[in-house]
């Protein structure tokens, strides 16, 4: 589960390498986020600098792709979900992708979402 103050490794190539989580999108008083779900987050270290668009202090949206805690996707289906690391995806202020490739493996589940771009880069 993800809250306020987590970090999370950037798993797409739009330049950044680590944002820390500032918000959790989704109601009033939530307070945690998992796979799925969208959050604002502060860029915290990027990869290069060269022909990039966002610096660090940058407040950028993402979603939240990969937890280390266990966590249900959909509560219909019953399989858990656990990674290694947190991973986001960054997003535009119009809820579009930055990167145009993503690295690693996505959960199967993840195309019930409304994000069915990402599961298609992977």
């Amino acid at each position: 589960m993800i809250q306020k103050g987590s970090y999370l490794n950037v798993i797409d190539n739009s330049g950044v390498k680590q944002i820390a989580c500032i918000h959790v999108f989704g109601g009033y008083r939530k307070r945690y986020a998992k796979s799925g779900d969208l959050i604002m987050a502060s860029i915290k270290s990027i990869k290069y600098k060269q022909n990039i668009k966002l610096k660090k202090g940058d407040v950028v949206r993402a979603v939240v792709v990969k937890t280390k805690v266990f966590s249900f996707l959909r509560k219909e289906i019953k399989t858990p979900i656990k990674f290694f690391e947190n991973g986001a995806i960054i997003l535009s202020n119009k809820n579009k992708l930055v990167g145009t490739r993503i690295f690693g493996g996505i959960n199967k589940q993840f195309r019930y979402t409304r994000y069915s771009k990402i599961l298609s880069l992977s």
